[in-house]
């Protein structure tokens, strides 16, 4: 009879192995989390790494570059508001001319290693903006037929410059803009000398142009 009643109980699986095997299957997952979990840790600390080290050679730019210009802003031949470099036009040019006078083309010179290692790998290049005030060019100069052929030509002569200087020319173009965009009245001889100026100022390749058109900043005499 005890025969009978054994050999109708159908014999079942140890629990400590489907308990072993659950274990198992919840440790990998867990590997395989921890795993991703640190592979993510190190990406984001490599591109904080990268990012520190990018912000750290651009203040390294800037810093180089405001101390090539200290000099001259001490002395107000130059300005520097938001990245832009305004140069009066008297430090660089003498009046209704596009020679650079010595004084100006030093000072070009002590600007163009600066700007090179400040536009070095980044995606943006030298916009070289030409003003005037609004008198008339004289009518015995005839190189120039009006303010806009003066401002161009002297927007050229410094991008030349710095391209003498060794600016690579991809880096760098002129704009002019006349008597279009004062910074201070025409009224006076002050202000005209402050509205005849030359800025320079990085901006996005791909946007150069559409950023031409910015306003200006003020260059002092």
């Amino acid at each position: 009879m005890n025969d009978e009643i054994d050999g109708g109980v159908e014999p079942t699986a140890p629990v400590w192995a489907a308990f072993g095997d659950l274990m198992a299957a919840l440790l990998g997952a867990f590997v395989l989390i921890l795993v991703g979990v640190i592979g993510m840790q190190m990406e984001a600390s490599s591109r904080l790494a990268h990012e520190v080290k990018a912000r750290q050679q651009e203040a390294q730019r800037r810093q180089t570059l405001e101390q090539a210009l200290a000099g001259p802003l001490a002395a107000g031949r130059v300005t520097l508001v938001n990245g832009r470099i305004g140069i009066s036009g008297s430090v660089l040019f003498a009046l209704n001319s596009d020679q650079l006078q010595p004084q100006g083309r030093d000072l070009l010179k002590s600007l163009a290693g600066p700007l090179t290692a400040y536009l070095h790998d980044r995606d943006e290049i030298l916009m070289v903006s030409g003003f005037a005030d609004d008198q008339q060019v004289h009518a015995g100069n005839r190189r120039f037929a009006d303010n806009w052929e003066l401002s161009a030509e002297r927007a050229l002569t410094v991008t030349r410059a710095f391209i003498d200087a060794g600016v690579p020319a991809s880096s760098v173009f002129a704009a002019a803009f006349g008597s279009e965009q004062p910074v201070s009245s025409n009224a006076d001889e002050a202000g005209r000398a402050k509205n005849r100026r030359v800025e320079i100022a990085p901006v996005p390749r791909s946007s150069s142009m559409s950023n031409a058109a910015a306003k200006p900043q003020d260059a002092h005499e």
